[in-house]
């Protein structure tokens, strides 16, 4: 396997945690969201099924569900990278073993095949 040479090495570590950080951030303000509208349903006799003025209770749960399970994805690709960084297998393709090109790193830090292996 040849090497990866990266440039601004700092800058992409500091982005992956940076991005963690927000992605763990979000997560929770998300998980929060979550739980008001448990508890507001729960206080609630309302028939939300049936109510023509807006949406259910069970959309806004469902739609928070999404968000959610959208960003533990996202911070399971970031750990990934990170994994990859440490065992000196960040940006190369884990389909043809290339390297990816660095312009691809940059908008995806996460990225774990070149644009050809996409």
């Amino acid at each position: 396997m040849t090497p990866v040479i990266i440039e601004h090495v700092d800058e992409t570590l500091a982005r992956l945690t940076a991005d963690r950080a927000r992605a763990s951030g979000r997560l929770a303000e998300v998980s929060e969201s979550f739980q008001g509208v448990v508890v507001a349903s729960r206080d609630s006799n309302a028939d939300d099924e049936h109510d023509p003025e807006g949406a259910t209770i069970a959309f806004e749960r469902s739609q928070i569900s999404a968000v959610a399970a959208q960003l533990l994805q996202h911070l399971a690709e970031i750990d990934g990278a990170v994994r990859r960084w440490e065992s000196g297998t960040y940006g190369i393709c884990e389909r043809c073993g290339g390297q990816i090109a660095p312009g691809r790193l940059e908008a995806r830090p996460v990225a774990r095949t070149c644009v050809a292996c996409v």
